[in-house]
């Protein structure tokens, strides 16, 4: 059993539709990193100065040394940027979520009282800003523990939303173990919020971005002034308002850093932008808070009926062993095999049992073809035939045949397998009675290897039909 734990299909071709209030098109969510104060430094006990998301390019951490220019630059963010955007957002009457900090929000009495005056929502960004990726996994629940905490004696009340950022492998599962969140946003993978079930339990995850935030003011490729900035935010907005008024609302997430687009050059391109979508009648602008309540009401977690990724052994081989006609060794080895929740649909499953019908040998292959009942054959007037293939001839019509009908039939399957050494195998849930006796009176005309061919091709759709019927 080798199981793949990335989700690579999400939604699929067929997202939920979010259903926005006022039939918005996008929901449009400002997120301010409130970070001045958590950073990395000497002064916060760190063995190192902090050189991420500063204007000092090409900074690296000084060990055992505080770094003045970058201090100062975070202190900037705390100092000037702060106001510059809370004068912004509140003279617009725009929403915003804070990720905060913990011992930040400890050091910013001022910018917090202003927060919370404005109504701002305010999510826990972790104890301090700094590094998780090598953090093990108890010191990692212990500082989600001291953030909870902290942020409870800052703010008045517990976080409801989490982000760490500079995230390890385990912080999603350590948050959702702590609980009590409504949304979790350490990933970057969707347009629209879901549901992981992690230890057993549903919990939301609100995708988040480092493609629309600021920080690429100071990384490569980045923005070079505000202007750039503008022209991105508004193309990723046009882009998502316009397959939103198609019919797939999304959401776009934008980041923001008081020290880095509260600089005066890049405030200019966020304005512009805030300007811009106000122009404009279908867009939702809320908390990321308001966004979780929103999803669970419209999108409440249903759990799926059966997830194959997931089975033991026996189970998905008694649900999925006869997919491939009378050779559950194809379910076998694709239980044993690398599969993933993107094997969790009738495609993905497929696609699964599919390689390991192709990735048999000749022998066994042929052994498949011949394990398909002849069609209108001896089993089926027997009423001998499995489940599947007595359900696909009936929806031909094949159950029900003339005198004359089923004597054309036997003499096809005889003819065919005499020249084949395998019977005549069509998937009949894609076909008429009259349609059959075509391909059937074709395909005799076939080479020894084109026939080999269609018949594996034919086989590897009746198995897709027969999961289509079964899963999503």
């Amino acid at each position: 059993m080798n199981r793949y734990p990335r989700d690579m299909h999400g939604y699929g071709p067929t997202p939920p539709h979010a259903n926005w209030p006022g039939g918005a098109h996008v929901a449009v969510q400002f997120v301010l990193n409130y970070e001045e104060g958590g950073e990395n430094c000497i002064l916060h006990g760190d063995a190192a100065s902090e050189a991420f998301l500063v204007d000092v390019l090409g900074a690296a951490p000084w060990a055992g040394q505080r770094h003045a220019n970058v201090e100062s630059m975070y202190e900037y963010g705390a100092r000037a940027g702060f106001w510059r955007l809370h004068r912004l957002f509140t003279g617009a009457g725009l929403p915003v979520t804070v990720y905060g900090v913990a011992t930040a929000l400890m050091r910013a009495p001022a910018q917090l009282a202003a927060m919370q005056e404005a109504g701002w929502e305010i999510a826990s960004h972790g104890l301090k800003w700094v590094q998780h990726k090598d953090m093990p996994p108890e010191e990692e629940r212990a500082q989600i523990a001291e953030a909870v905490r902290l942020h409870e004696v800052a703010t008045g009340a517990r976080p409801q939303g989490w982000y760490t950022g500079r995230s390890s492998l385990n912080t999603i599962e350590l948050v959702a173990e702590h609980g009590g969140f409504a949304y979790i946003s350490d990933t970057y993978d969707d347009d629209l919020p879901y549901w992981k079930v992690i230890g057993g339990k549903p919990q939301l995850i609100i995708p988040y971005t480092l493609s629309a935030n600021d920080m690429r003011f100071v990384t490569a490729p980045g923005f070079a002034n505000g202007e750039e900035y503008f022209t991105f935010l508004k193309d990723s907005f046009d882009c998502l308002y316009a397959e939103g008024e198609a019919g797939s609302p999304r959401m776009m997430s934008i980041g923001l850093h008081c020290r880095l687009v509260g600089q005066p050059g890049r405030y200019q391109g966020l304005k512009k932008f805030i300007n811009y979508i106000k122009t404009f009648d279908k867009v939702w602008v809320p908390t990321r808070l308001d966004i979780a309540r929103h999803w669970a009401q419209e999108h409440p977690y249903v759990a799926p009926e059966v997830v194959p990724s997931r089975l033991e052994r026996a189970e998905f081989v008694a649900r999925y062993g006869s997919i491939f006609e009378h050779s559950a060794f194809i379910a076998e080895r694709a239980w044993e095999a690398e599969m993933g929740p993107a094997n969790d649909t009738a495609a993905g499953l497929h696609f699964a049992l599919r390689s390991q019908f192709r990735m048999a040998t000749p022998e066994e292959r042929l052994c498949v073809l011949r394990a398909h009942p002849d069609l209108a054959g001896k089993l089926a007037a027997a009423r001998r035939l499995t489940a599947e293939s007595t359900a696909e001839q009936a929806s031909a019509g094949l159950d029900a045949l003339t005198d004359r009908e089923r004597e054309k039939f036997t003499a096809l399957n005889a003819a065919y397998v005499e020249k084949f050494g395998f019977p005549f195998i069509i998937a009949v849930r894609d076909h008429t009675k009259a349609s059959i006796l075509e391909n059937f009176e074709r395909r005799l005309a076939n080479s020894a290897e084109e026939e080999l061919a269609t018949a594996c091709a034919q086989v590897e759709r009746i198995a897709l039909l027969r999961l289509e019927a079964i899963l999503p």
